[in-house]
């Protein structure tokens, strides 16, 4: 069964903003824990793991959702979720390649080869300006790269990430 995505209202995305409103936290729950256990669990984990990769992005949206910019323009709430749950996910099968025996499960293997991967400085410019709001001018002198470089690799990372995006928004409507 398709977990369809729930409608995202602004005043509960406001509501979270106060980590201490137990009610505006048990609705998002409700709503978003069942699309992003969802989503891994149809990436091949086991129920432990999704569950243990659910409480990893629950704990990421809880500490960035003050940061969060519901600029339409950018992709919205749920192409944000989307992102901190293929960050989680990225992160957690790359932990899994690198203990991974010589015996590893074969389709956790082809998911590690299927990932998207970026070299680690455009990753952190994505990071710095996409998720933490970084303005490109700021991120240019922090990683002491030019400002077009920054638009650039940027860009480069939210198509990849648009891209799986779109590959999976008939399975999971993440759309905004």
């Amino acid at each position: 069964m398709v977990q369809q995505s729930p409608v995202t209202r602004a005043c509960l995305l406001v509501r979270l903003r106060d980590t201490t409103n137990h009610e505006a936290w048990r609705e998002f729950l409700q709503l978003y824990s069942p699309l992003v256990y969802g989503l891994v669990r149809n990436r091949g984990l086991q129920d432990a793991d999704a569950a243990d990769l659910l409480q990893d992005v629950l704990k990421s949206v809880s500490g960035l959702i003050g940061r969060l910019d519901d600029d339409k323009q950018k992709g919205g709430f749920r192409a944000w979720l989307f992102t901190i749950t293929c960050n989680r996910l990225s992160t957690y099968l790359l932990g899994r390649r690198a203990t991974a025996a010589a015996g590893a499960d074969s389709k956790i293997q082809q998911m590690l080869e299927a990932e998207p991967e970026f070299e680690d400085r455009t990753w952190q410019v994505f990071w710095l300006s996409a998720v933490q709001g970084v303005s490109a001018a700021d991120v240019s002198k922090t990683l002491s790269m030019s400002t077009g470089a920054i638009y650039v690799a940027k860009s480069r990372v939210l198509a990849r990430r648009k891209t799986e995006i779109q590959r999976l928004q008939p399975e999971h409507k993440f759309s905004s």
